[in-house]
């Protein structure tokens, strides 16, 4: 295939060249002359699909050109254009109303080299692996992570706008091993369904489920028990403890909230009188009272005090017993779930503190997190080392899909997401190799630098 390029210094001679990006022509035609019309390149490729393609350049109208290459497809020249295709006031540029694409000049000489026929659909984004990967995860990728599953699982429900996601992860080896999309919020039926389905994936690889750890959610007692019988049932941690911190950080804003109504008024302005001035003291002392709790709230839910702290909490809770007390009853709740001691040494301590606190209604009211059976659940996993106390392999797994929906905003239907959630998980089959790899390299990168230097 030929092609005729114009020198945008020489005006009046036109050059020939054979197919492909060229620098400078060896070889000029017969007869050329300048004009100023539009000159159009006829290029045939196939005999019943013939291309036009229109340069935005200057142009050549070469009327007796004889070429001196031979040619391998037939060229025909006009000396102005009979079909105008499109036009650009640019020497490279692509519009997709144009018959051809134009590729920038190469080097320094100005050559424009073009293409007299579009070129094939780009593909890139259009490939649709969410199918693929739907299939793949109920055959190799099951296989793969439920060759050395743990037998501890941890449950969780993610609601994504109208949608439902609902995941099973290994609980040791923080793998997701099975998921379902829901257009609904989920009920017990579509709970057991889900694990009804996950117990047969077990029992047809001849597994066996030791323990499932779940939120404090009460979609999962009644389903577990239906599908799994009896197996150890552990309520997060985590939550459990989440929720007596903030009803212990709800009872000291409403101490700070008292200590503001003990405020004296006062006039406006400097105070000048006897009274007023020891109304002012006061209400700056109870100013920084509050200031001060606001500040070392913190103090109060801490697991683990240092010997400084220790001397602010006992300075900001002066004249404060009660204060006192919410931080002793929260030094008493950490101790429950200490791995050294049995559930039954657990549930004694917690009976005796629930006495303690039942003898002041206030404080009761406050506290009704003590008395929730799930914290009583929470202490399951005392008597067995390997049942994780916490549900951080699928909480982990929830953060990953909200980042990804944060960056991907087109996934918004059932169909996607289950795709999407698909593709993510093929992807951690991969994870493994990638960092042995990176490991290697940075091992033998900082090997020879340590040669070099």
């Amino acid at each position: 295939m030929l092609r005729i390029y114009p020198n945008l210094k020489l005006y009046n001679v036109a050059e020939t060249t054979n197919a492909g990006p060229v620098r400078t022509a060896n070889t000029a035609h017969i007869g050329s002359a300048y004009a100023r019309e539009r000159c159009t390149t006829w290029e045939i490729r196939f005999p019943a699909a013939p291309v036009i393609w229109l340069s935005p350049t200057l142009n050549i109208a070469a009327l007796n050109a004889t070429v001196t290459s031979t040619p391998t497809w037939t060229i025909w020249q006009c000396p102005r254009a009979n079909i105008p295709v499109g036009w650009c006031f640019w020497q490279c540029d692509w519009w997709w109303r144009t018959a051809c694409r134009t590729d920038l000049p190469p080097g320094i000489y100005g050559e424009t080299i073009g293409f007299s026929f579009r070129g094939a659909r780009f593909k890139t984004g259009l490939r649709q692996r969410g199918e693929k990967s739907e299939s793949s995860i109920q055959g190799n990728y099951l296989n793969n992570v439920l060759a050395n599953f743990s037998g501890y699982i941890a449950a969780d429900e993610l609601y994504d706008g109208p949608f439902c996601v609902l995941f099973i992860v290994d609980n040791h080896k923080f793998k997701r091993l099975y998921y379902e999309v829901l257009d609904h919020n989920p009920t017990h039926a579509d709970i057991t369904s889900f694990f009804k389905r996950f117990q047969q994936i077990l029992d047809a690889r001849g597994l066996t489920l030791k323990g499932i750890t779940t939120d404090g959610s009460p979609l999962y007692p009644e389903p577990i028990a239906a599908v799994f019988g009896k197996i150890q049932h552990q309520i997060c941690q985590f939550h459990v403890i989440k929720e007596i911190t903030k009803a212990i950080l709800k009872a000291v804003t409403q101490v700070r909230k008292e200590l503001k109504q003990e405020k004296m008024k006062c006039s406006r302005g400097r105070p000048s009188s006897k009274r007023a001035k020891r109304a002012a003291r006061k209400n700056k002392r109870i100013q920084s009272k509050i200031a001060a709790l606001f500040e070392h709230r913190y103090l109060f839910v801490k697991h683990k005090l240092t010997a400084k702290e220790k001397r602010i909490l006992q300075r900001i809770t002066r004249c404060l017993p009660h204060l006192r007390a919410l931080r002793t009853i929260m030094d008493e709740v950490y101790r429950l779930f200490d791995r050294r001691c049995r559930t039954d040494t657990a549930l004694e301590k917690l009976t005796q503190l629930r006495r303690r606190v039942s003898r002041f209604k206030k404080l009761k009211e406050t506290l009704k997190k003590l008395f929730s059976p799930n914290l009583e659940k929470a202490l399951t996993f005392l008597d067995d080392s390997l049942l994780p106390s916490t549900s951080n392999a699928v909480e982990r797994a929830n953060r990953r899909h909200r980042k990804m929906q944060k960056s991907i905003y087109r996934v918004r239907t059932r169909e996607h997401i289950s795709q999407r959630i698909a593709i993510d998980m093929q992807r951690d089959t991969f994870i493994d190799s990638q960092n042995c790899t990176i490991n290697t390299l940075h091992y033998h990168r900082t090997g020879e630098i340590r040669k070099t230097g």
